[in-house]
Protein backbone atom coordinates (compact mmCIF):
# COMPACT_ATOMS: atom_id res chain seq x y z
CA UNK A 1 0.00 0.00 0.00
CA UNK A 2 1.50 3.54 -0.89
CA UNK A 3 0.35 5.86 1.73
CA UNK A 4 0.75 10.00 1.12
CA UNK A 5 0.64 11.94 3.99
CA UNK A 6 0.42 15.75 4.03
CA UNK A 7 1.82 17.69 6.39
CA UNK A 8 5.26 16.71 8.12
CA UNK A 9 5.32 18.08 11.59
CA UNK A 10 5.95 15.96 14.61
CA UNK A 11 2.37 13.96 13.61
CA UNK A 12 3.23 13.57 10.05
CA UNK A 13 7.06 12.61 10.53
CA UNK A 14 5.59 10.24 13.52
CA UNK A 15 3.40 8.18 11.45
CA UNK A 16 6.17 7.82 8.58
CA UNK A 17 8.29 6.14 11.03
CA UNK A 18 6.32 3.82 12.24
CA UNK A 19 4.61 3.03 8.96
CA UNK A 20 7.90 2.45 7.15
CA UNK A 21 8.68 0.26 10.10
CA UNK A 22 5.55 -1.92 9.26
CA UNK A 23 6.51 -2.42 5.39
CA UNK A 24 4.83 0.25 3.98
CA UNK A 25 5.91 2.48 1.24
CA UNK A 26 4.90 6.47 2.21
CA UNK A 27 5.75 9.40 0.80
CA UNK A 28 5.39 13.26 2.96
CA UNK A 29 4.68 16.04 1.28
CA UNK A 30 5.64 19.25 3.18
CA UNK A 31 4.66 23.02 2.12
CA UNK A 32 7.37 24.60 4.34
CA UNK A 33 10.59 24.97 1.87
CA UNK A 34 12.64 23.85 4.75
CA UNK A 35 12.26 21.56 8.26
CA UNK A 36 12.04 24.96 10.75
CA UNK A 37 11.87 23.79 14.31
CA UNK A 38 8.89 27.02 14.45
CA UNK A 39 7.38 26.29 18.61
CA UNK A 40 10.75 26.07 20.07
CA UNK A 41 10.54 23.54 22.77
CA UNK A 42 8.32 20.65 23.41
CA UNK A 43 7.51 18.46 26.59
CA UNK A 44 6.99 14.67 25.50
CA UNK A 45 4.59 13.46 28.03
CA UNK A 46 4.52 9.28 28.94
CA UNK A 47 1.92 8.67 26.50
CA UNK A 48 4.53 9.94 24.01
CA UNK A 49 7.55 8.70 25.14
CA UNK A 50 5.56 5.11 25.20
CA UNK A 51 5.18 5.34 21.63
CA UNK A 52 8.91 6.18 20.83
CA UNK A 53 10.06 3.28 22.89
CA UNK A 54 7.86 0.84 20.42
CA UNK A 55 9.16 2.57 17.64
CA UNK A 56 13.08 2.25 18.77
CA UNK A 57 13.85 6.06 19.75
CA UNK A 58 13.48 6.24 23.38
CA UNK A 59 16.87 6.39 24.42
CA UNK A 60 17.94 8.89 21.64
CA UNK A 61 15.38 11.15 22.34
CA UNK A 62 16.55 10.84 26.29
CA UNK A 63 19.73 11.95 25.22
CA UNK A 64 18.78 15.03 23.37
CA UNK A 65 16.56 16.02 25.68
CA UNK A 66 16.25 16.66 29.53
CA UNK A 67 13.93 14.52 32.28
CA UNK A 68 11.50 16.33 33.56
CA UNK A 69 9.93 14.75 37.48
CA UNK A 70 7.22 16.74 37.93
CA UNK A 71 4.70 19.41 36.48
CA UNK A 72 3.90 22.53 38.98
CA UNK A 73 1.44 24.91 38.57
CA UNK A 74 2.47 28.25 40.66
CA UNK A 75 1.34 31.64 41.37
CA UNK A 76 3.28 34.46 40.24
CA UNK A 77 5.99 34.20 42.68
CA UNK A 78 6.51 30.68 42.27
CA UNK A 79 5.13 29.51 45.79
CA UNK A 80 2.98 26.02 44.94
CA UNK A 81 -0.57 25.35 44.32
CA UNK A 82 -0.33 22.07 42.74
CA UNK A 83 2.11 19.69 41.73
CA UNK A 84 2.55 16.16 39.84
CA UNK A 85 4.89 13.76 40.64
CA UNK A 86 5.60 11.61 37.61
CA UNK A 87 7.93 9.08 39.06
CA UNK A 88 4.97 7.02 39.56
CA UNK A 89 4.43 6.76 35.86
CA UNK A 90 8.13 6.54 35.15
CA UNK A 91 8.04 3.18 37.24
CA UNK A 92 5.01 1.67 35.72
CA UNK A 93 5.43 2.54 32.14
CA UNK A 94 9.65 2.39 31.93
CA UNK A 95 9.59 5.52 30.06
CA UNK A 96 10.72 9.43 31.20
CA UNK A 97 9.05 12.60 30.63
CA UNK A 98 11.38 14.32 28.02
CA UNK A 99 11.71 18.22 27.75
CA UNK A 100 13.19 18.41 24.20
CA UNK A 101 13.61 20.89 21.85
CA UNK A 102 11.30 20.79 18.64
CA UNK A 103 14.29 20.92 15.99
CA UNK A 104 15.63 18.24 17.85
CA UNK A 105 13.40 15.75 17.73
CA UNK A 106 12.22 16.86 14.24
CA UNK A 107 15.96 15.92 12.94
CA UNK A 108 15.78 12.62 15.30
CA UNK A 109 12.46 11.90 13.27
CA UNK A 110 13.99 12.75 9.48
CA UNK A 111 17.10 10.29 10.37
CA UNK A 112 14.73 7.40 11.61
CA UNK A 113 13.05 7.45 7.88
CA UNK A 114 15.08 5.17 5.12
CA UNK A 115 13.00 5.00 2.34
CA UNK A 116 10.51 7.52 3.19
CA UNK A 117 10.97 10.75 0.75
CA UNK A 118 10.10 13.94 2.11
CA UNK A 119 8.53 16.33 -0.66
CA UNK A 120 9.13 19.87 0.88
CA UNK A 121 7.83 23.38 -1.24
CA UNK A 122 4.27 21.57 -1.69
CA UNK A 123 1.69 23.54 -0.39
CA UNK A 124 -1.62 21.51 -1.12
CA UNK A 125 -3.96 24.14 -3.34
CA UNK A 126 -6.93 21.52 -4.19
CA UNK A 127 -7.90 18.04 -3.32
CA UNK A 128 -10.39 15.95 -5.79
CA UNK A 129 -12.29 12.72 -5.37
CA UNK A 130 -12.15 10.42 -8.13
CA UNK A 131 -12.51 7.14 -8.87
CA UNK A 132 -8.98 5.93 -8.68
CA UNK A 133 -8.59 7.89 -5.20
CA UNK A 134 -7.63 11.70 -5.09
CA UNK A 135 -6.10 14.12 -7.08
CA UNK A 136 -3.61 16.53 -5.33
CA UNK A 137 -3.02 19.91 -6.50
CA UNK A 138 -0.42 21.68 -5.41
CA UNK A 139 1.09 25.50 -5.78
CA UNK A 140 3.03 25.32 -8.71
CA UNK A 141 3.63 21.40 -9.19
CA UNK A 142 2.21 18.72 -11.88
CA UNK A 143 -1.17 17.34 -10.28
CA UNK A 144 -0.61 14.08 -8.01
CA UNK A 145 -3.03 11.03 -8.04
CA UNK A 146 -3.10 9.41 -4.65
CA UNK A 147 -4.93 6.68 -3.79
CA UNK A 148 -4.14 6.69 0.21
CA UNK A 149 -4.47 10.21 2.12
CA UNK A 150 -3.46 11.15 5.72
CA UNK A 151 -4.04 14.86 6.67
CA UNK A 152 -1.58 15.77 9.28
CA UNK A 153 -1.57 19.19 8.37
CA UNK A 154 -2.42 21.24 11.23
CA UNK A 155 -5.27 22.77 12.83
CA UNK A 156 -5.90 24.97 9.51
CA UNK A 157 -5.88 22.00 7.47
CA UNK A 158 -6.16 22.55 3.66
CA UNK A 159 -7.29 18.39 3.62
CA UNK A 160 -10.57 18.60 6.36
CA UNK A 161 -11.15 21.99 4.42
CA UNK A 162 -11.63 20.81 1.50
CA UNK A 163 -13.09 17.12 2.32
CA UNK A 164 -15.19 18.03 6.17
CA UNK A 165 -15.75 21.96 5.22
CA UNK A 166 -18.32 22.34 7.60
CA UNK A 167 -15.94 22.45 11.21
CA UNK A 168 -15.12 25.27 13.27
CA UNK A 169 -12.14 26.49 14.91
CA UNK A 170 -12.81 28.77 18.49
CA UNK A 171 -10.43 31.19 19.09
CA UNK A 172 -9.37 31.28 22.77
CA UNK A 173 -8.35 34.85 23.16
CA UNK A 174 -5.09 34.28 24.22
CA UNK A 175 -2.11 35.40 22.63
CA UNK A 176 1.42 33.54 23.48
CA UNK A 177 4.86 33.72 23.02
CA UNK A 178 7.55 30.86 22.37
CA UNK A 179 11.14 30.99 22.89
CA UNK A 180 14.44 29.12 23.74
CA UNK A 181 17.27 31.00 25.34
CA UNK A 182 20.63 30.15 27.22
CA UNK A 183 19.95 30.31 31.15
CA UNK A 184 21.33 28.01 33.75
CA UNK A 185 18.02 27.64 35.91
CA UNK A 186 18.97 27.25 39.81
CA UNK A 187 19.22 23.65 40.45
CA UNK A 188 15.35 23.22 42.15
CA UNK A 189 13.85 24.04 38.64
CA UNK A 190 16.12 22.06 36.46
CA UNK A 191 14.08 18.47 36.38
CA UNK A 192 10.48 20.12 36.84
CA UNK A 193 8.17 22.18 34.57
CA UNK A 194 7.00 24.85 35.95
CA UNK A 195 3.72 27.20 35.24
CA UNK A 196 2.72 30.39 36.75
CA UNK A 197 -0.52 31.39 37.01
CA UNK A 198 -0.70 35.36 37.64
CA UNK A 199 -4.11 37.50 36.53
CA UNK A 200 -5.66 36.70 32.85
CA UNK A 201 -2.05 35.60 32.14
CA UNK A 202 0.71 33.02 32.76
CA UNK A 203 4.38 32.09 32.10
CA UNK A 204 6.10 28.40 31.62
CA UNK A 205 9.27 27.49 31.80
CA UNK A 206 11.36 24.25 31.56
CA UNK A 207 15.26 22.93 30.66
CA UNK A 208 15.39 21.60 27.42
CA UNK A 209 19.10 20.91 27.05
CA UNK A 210 22.20 22.04 29.90
CA UNK A 211 21.93 25.69 29.88
CA UNK A 212 18.85 25.64 27.35
CA UNK A 213 15.55 26.82 28.82
CA UNK A 214 12.18 26.53 26.82
CA UNK A 215 9.34 28.87 27.84
CA UNK A 216 5.77 30.27 26.97
CA UNK A 217 3.91 33.02 27.73
CA UNK A 218 0.22 33.81 27.65
CA UNK A 219 -2.07 36.71 28.13
CA UNK A 220 -5.70 37.48 27.66
CA UNK A 221 -6.68 39.85 25.12
CA UNK A 222 -10.11 41.10 24.11
CA UNK A 223 -10.46 42.18 20.60
CA UNK A 224 -7.01 41.74 18.96
CA UNK A 225 -3.02 40.53 20.27
CA UNK A 226 -2.22 43.35 18.64
CA UNK A 227 -3.35 44.93 22.23
CA UNK A 228 -0.36 43.26 23.96
CA UNK A 229 2.86 43.66 21.85
CA UNK A 230 5.79 41.63 22.09
CA UNK A 231 8.48 44.83 22.58
CA UNK A 232 6.51 45.11 26.51
CA UNK A 233 6.80 41.16 27.10
CA UNK A 234 8.51 42.20 30.00
CA UNK A 235 6.25 44.44 31.54
CA UNK A 236 3.38 42.38 31.45
CA UNK A 237 5.23 39.90 33.65
CA UNK A 238 7.22 42.15 36.09
CA UNK A 239 5.49 40.97 39.06
CA UNK A 240 6.24 37.72 38.62
CA UNK A 241 9.20 35.52 40.21
CA UNK A 242 13.16 37.67 39.30
CA UNK A 243 13.71 33.63 37.99
CA UNK A 244 11.13 34.22 35.28
CA UNK A 245 12.47 38.16 34.57
CA UNK A 246 15.59 37.08 34.01
CA UNK A 247 14.83 34.15 32.04
CA UNK A 248 13.19 36.80 29.48
CA UNK A 249 15.45 39.61 29.75
CA UNK A 250 17.90 36.54 28.18
CA UNK A 251 15.89 35.87 24.88
CA UNK A 252 16.19 37.22 21.72
CA UNK A 253 13.30 39.55 21.42
CA UNK A 254 13.65 39.07 17.79
CA UNK A 255 13.73 35.04 18.34
CA UNK A 256 10.24 35.07 20.36
CA UNK A 257 8.01 33.31 18.60
CA UNK A 258 4.43 34.98 18.48
CA UNK A 259 1.00 32.83 18.09
CA UNK A 260 -2.74 33.11 18.92
CA UNK A 261 -4.39 30.30 20.91
CA UNK A 262 -7.08 28.33 19.48
CA UNK A 263 -8.50 24.39 18.75
CA UNK A 264 -10.90 22.87 16.57
CA UNK A 265 -14.50 22.43 18.07
CA UNK A 266 -14.83 18.63 18.24
CA UNK A 267 -16.09 16.70 15.35
CA UNK A 268 -16.34 13.26 14.25
CA UNK A 269 -15.31 14.05 10.84
CA UNK A 270 -12.00 12.28 10.92
CA UNK A 271 -12.26 9.89 7.73
CA UNK A 272 -13.72 9.27 4.55
CA UNK A 273 -13.40 6.39 1.60
CA UNK A 274 -9.37 6.57 1.39
CA UNK A 275 -8.44 9.10 3.64
CA UNK A 276 -8.00 9.97 7.39
CA UNK A 277 -6.86 12.91 9.55
CA UNK A 278 -4.31 12.72 12.57
CA UNK A 279 -3.52 15.23 15.16
CA UNK A 280 -4.48 18.90 15.12
CA UNK A 281 -6.25 18.52 11.71
CA UNK A 282 -8.85 15.89 13.48
CA UNK A 283 -8.60 17.37 17.33
CA UNK A 284 -6.61 20.36 17.57
CA UNK A 285 -6.50 21.13 21.22
CA UNK A 286 -5.20 24.50 23.10
CA UNK A 287 -1.57 23.43 25.02
CA UNK A 288 -2.75 24.07 28.40
CA UNK A 289 -2.24 20.46 28.85
CA UNK A 290 0.97 19.90 26.94
CA UNK A 291 -0.81 17.36 24.81
CA UNK A 292 -0.95 18.42 21.58
CA UNK A 293 1.80 16.97 19.90
CA UNK A 294 1.63 13.73 22.40
CA UNK A 295 -1.80 13.23 21.07
CA UNK A 296 -0.35 13.98 17.31
CA UNK A 297 2.14 10.91 18.34
CA UNK A 298 -0.45 9.03 19.90
CA UNK A 299 -2.37 9.18 17.00
CA UNK A 300 0.34 8.05 14.16
CA UNK A 301 0.64 5.04 16.39
CA UNK A 302 -2.79 3.85 17.04
CA UNK A 303 -2.88 4.37 13.43
CA UNK A 304 -0.01 2.69 12.19
CA UNK A 305 -1.13 -0.50 14.32
CA UNK A 306 -5.04 0.12 12.80
CA UNK A 307 -3.72 -0.01 9.39
CA UNK A 308 -1.36 -3.15 9.82
CA UNK A 309 -4.28 -5.10 10.85
CA UNK A 310 -7.04 -4.30 8.74
CA UNK A 311 -8.60 -3.62 5.40
CA UNK A 312 -7.93 0.44 4.82
CA UNK A 313 -11.34 2.01 5.46
CA UNK A 314 -11.70 -0.69 8.20
CA UNK A 315 -8.47 0.68 9.84
CA UNK A 316 -9.59 4.04 9.26
CA UNK A 317 -13.18 3.38 11.52
CA UNK A 318 -11.52 1.45 14.35
CA UNK A 319 -8.44 3.91 14.42
CA UNK A 320 -11.68 6.86 15.00
CA UNK A 321 -13.36 4.42 17.16
CA UNK A 322 -10.23 4.13 19.94
CA UNK A 323 -9.13 7.09 19.58
CA UNK A 324 -11.99 10.21 19.28
CA UNK A 325 -12.81 9.74 22.94
CA UNK A 326 -9.63 10.74 24.81
CA UNK A 327 -8.48 12.88 21.89
CA UNK A 328 -11.81 15.29 22.29
CA UNK A 329 -12.05 14.61 26.08
CA UNK A 330 -8.44 16.43 26.24
CA UNK A 331 -9.41 19.09 23.98
CA UNK A 332 -12.14 19.75 26.33
CA UNK A 333 -10.74 19.87 29.39
CA UNK A 334 -7.67 21.75 27.84
CA UNK A 335 -10.23 24.65 26.93
CA UNK A 336 -11.62 24.66 30.46
CA UNK A 337 -8.27 24.73 32.08
CA UNK A 338 -7.01 27.73 29.51
CA UNK A 339 -10.11 29.53 30.64
CA UNK A 340 -9.94 28.76 34.47
CA UNK A 341 -6.07 29.72 34.26
CA UNK A 342 -6.89 33.33 33.20
CA UNK A 343 -9.87 34.35 35.77
CA UNK A 344 -9.32 37.97 36.50
CA UNK A 345 -11.51 38.20 39.72
CA UNK A 346 -9.36 38.62 42.70
CA UNK A 347 -11.60 36.32 44.71
CA UNK A 348 -11.84 34.14 41.42
CA UNK A 349 -8.26 33.65 41.79
CA UNK A 350 -7.88 33.18 45.26
CA UNK A 351 -10.89 30.56 44.94
CA UNK A 352 -9.47 28.85 42.19
CA UNK A 353 -5.59 28.20 44.04
CA UNK A 354 -7.17 26.80 47.07
CA UNK A 355 -9.71 24.33 44.96
CA UNK A 356 -6.25 23.25 43.17
CA UNK A 357 -4.51 22.61 46.45
CA UNK A 358 -7.18 20.74 48.01
CA UNK A 359 -7.59 18.31 44.89
CA UNK A 360 -6.26 15.20 46.36
CA UNK A 361 -3.28 13.41 45.32
CA UNK A 362 -5.10 10.44 44.27
CA UNK A 363 -7.48 12.16 42.31
CA UNK A 364 -4.58 13.57 40.11
CA UNK A 365 -3.19 10.46 39.97
CA UNK A 366 -6.68 9.34 38.62
CA UNK A 367 -6.43 11.93 35.61
CA UNK A 368 -3.15 11.79 34.40
CA UNK A 369 -3.50 7.70 34.31
CA UNK A 370 -5.95 8.50 31.74
CA UNK A 371 -4.21 10.36 29.48
CA UNK A 372 -0.79 8.34 29.87
CA UNK A 373 -2.54 5.23 28.80
CA UNK A 374 -1.92 4.19 25.10
CA UNK A 375 -4.67 2.45 23.42
CA UNK A 376 -4.43 -1.29 22.31
CA UNK A 377 -5.25 -2.41 18.90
Amino acid sequence: MNIDIIGAGIGGLSLAVALEQKGFKVKLYEQAEELRPVGAGIILANNAMQVYEKLGLREVIEGSGNHISSMNITKADLSPISAIDLSHFENKYGVKNIAIHRGALQQILVDSLENTEIKLNHRLQKLEKNQNGYALTFQNKPVIQSSVIIGADGIHSKVREQIFPNNSIRDAKQVCWRGVTDFHLPAQYRHELNEAWGKEDRFGFVEIAEGKVYWYALKSFNTSPDEHPVQHIEKYFEKYHPVIQSIISATDIKKIYTATMSDLKPTNEWFADGLCLIGDAAHAMTPNMGQGACQSIEDAYVLSECLNNYELNEAFQNFHKLRSPKAHQIVKTSWTLGKVAHVANPMLIGLRNQMMKWTPNALSRLQSEKIFKINKV
